[in-house]
């Protein structure tokens, strides 16, 4: 499964086929299974997680016990609590596969090693923080300036891939809305 990341890293860094050497060796491939946990709330986040096949999700839940999907991962995308990781804090988030997944990873002290040793996936790194930011900057906006209709379009065109493969209550939480509210637009 590592060669599903070869192929991918090789279309984002410059990185050369020694270096990405060095990636597989620092890496570890690990299959879940449905619904399978990779993340508790109260668990400290210390993974880079690449998607290598499958579909997880980040969420968390409110005070009234209602879960909130935050993110959702497929294919070809990473996945991780970044503040827990950032600041070595446990995690208020919840992370699980939705279908049979393969994920890639690598523990932070190996991550940071690598960048330190290989300038172009630092420059690689910085660029999909970069991105995620933005992404986040524009779901937050769709969120408080769109109408649901809007936002279910918006998401639905986006994200084909993440679309079809989730349930539909997720993608109702994801976007903020009950699932009646979902099921009426969908109609």
């Amino acid at each position: 499964m590592f060669d599903v990341f070869a192929q991918y890293i090789r279309q984002q860094a410059a990185l050369t086929e020694t270096e990405i050497d060095v990636l597989r060796a620092r890496s570890t491939v690990r299959k879940l299974r449905k619904w399978q946990s990779l993340l508790h709330e109260g668990e400290i986040w210390r993974l880079n997680c690449f998607i290598a096949s499958g579909c997880c999700r980040l969420y968390r839940f409110s005070e009234d016990g209602t879960d909130h999907t935050l993110r959702f991962a497929v294919e070809n995308w990473w996945m991780m609590d970044q503040e827990s990781y950032r600041t070595e804090t446990p995690s208020v988030y919840n992370m699980e596969a939705l279908a049979a997944t393969t994920v890639i990873t690598w523990t932070k002290q190996n991550w940071e090693e690598l960048m330190h040793d290989l300038p172009a996936l630092k420059t690689f790194s910085d660029q999909l923080l970069s991105r995620s930011f933005e992404a986040g900057q524009r779901r937050i906006f769709s969120l408080i300036s769109s109408p649901a209709e809007a936002k279910y379009l918006e998401f639905q065109q986006t994200y084909p891939l993440v679309f079809n493969r989730v349930p539909l209550h997720m993608v109702a939480s994801y976007l903020g809305m009950s699932r009646e509210t979902l099921s009426r637009l969908r109609r």
